[in-house]
């Protein structure tokens, strides 16, 4: 009999998926693709500049884009104009900040007015990372990011802080890789990929989520709503995906060998 854990994120998961998930299969059914960005199709990095574009990436992307007719999105916790910075405008479909931003296929752009309170996070953000040599403030006007990767020894003090200022200000708390956000309330990668999958070309495809991070339980989620399914990058841990692989490497060469069967 398999038992199952209930997720920290509300996910229910086998428990032998917390030390074991088998790969992607690689023929699927009509697919569509939805990829995190940071920990999936690039490696982390000490500080957000510090991902750059890649050629393998960007030549996959494009070989992926061309054999799923455009079906292919980046979901990312960074900005459009960071996705097409790091995947060097690969992909014409994108969502950034957890779905505050969202550029469909044709090009028309979404973007959510900023809650006035995330000026506010900004600005206590920086006058924490002030006196503590490492941390990044990132601020990306519908919200505020605090990173830690380079101080973690102040981790638990950044969630304090901003657990108080999303109690304060109303923001929602994003919690991710080694950092704390504080974003516009409304929407996640979860919503995003749904959006997508109402207007073509994702219409009538069977989505595929990729993340490694906390952030993307509800692209996992979202993925298994519609009949598709999450794939979780990296470490094992309680998840909502289904399958799994190792890195970053092993997410491109997945990503290069897909066929997709109607």
């Amino acid at each position: 009999m398999r038992t199952t854990n209930l997720n920290t994120d509300g996910a229910t998961a086998p428990a032998e998926a917390l030390s074991y998930l088998p790969p992607p299969p690689v023929v699927l059914q009509h697919p569509a693709l939805f990829l995190d960005m940071d920990g999936v199709l690039a490696p982390l990095a000490a500080t957000p500049d510090a991902v750059v574009p890649d050629a393998r990436r960007t030549a996959v992307l494009r070989r992926l884009a061309d054999r799923l007719k455009g079906r292919v999105a980046i979901l990312s916790g960074r900005t459009i104009a960071e996705i097409d910075r790091i995947a060097d405008s690969a992909s014409a479909s994108a969502s950034g900040v957890h779905g505050l931003e969202r550029r469909r296929a044709d090009g028309s752009l979404d973007h959510a007015a900023a809650d006035p309170s995330v000026r506010d996070a900004v600005v206590a953000f920086e006058r924490f990372a002030r006196d503590r040599p490492g941390m990044i403030v990132e601020d990306k006007s519908v919200s505020a990011g605090l990173h830690y990767r380079g101080a973690p020894g102040e981790a638990a003090a950044a969630a304090a802080l901003a657990r108080s200022l999303a109690a304060e200000t109303g923001l929602a708390l994003q919690a991710g890789n080694l950092v704390v956000e504080l974003k516009t309330p409304g929407t996640d990668k979860g919503t995003a990929l749904k959006a997508f999958m109402l207007e073509p070309p994702f219409a009538g495809a069977v989505p595929v989520m990729l993340g490694d991070d906390l952030t993307d339980e509800d692209g996992f989620r979202a993925a298994a709503d519609l009949g598709g399914f999450g794939v979780l990058v990296g470490p094992p841990r309680r998840t909502a995906a289904t399958f799994g692989l190792p890195d970053v490497e092993a997410v491109l060469t997945w990503l290069d060998s897909v066929e997709a069967r109607r």
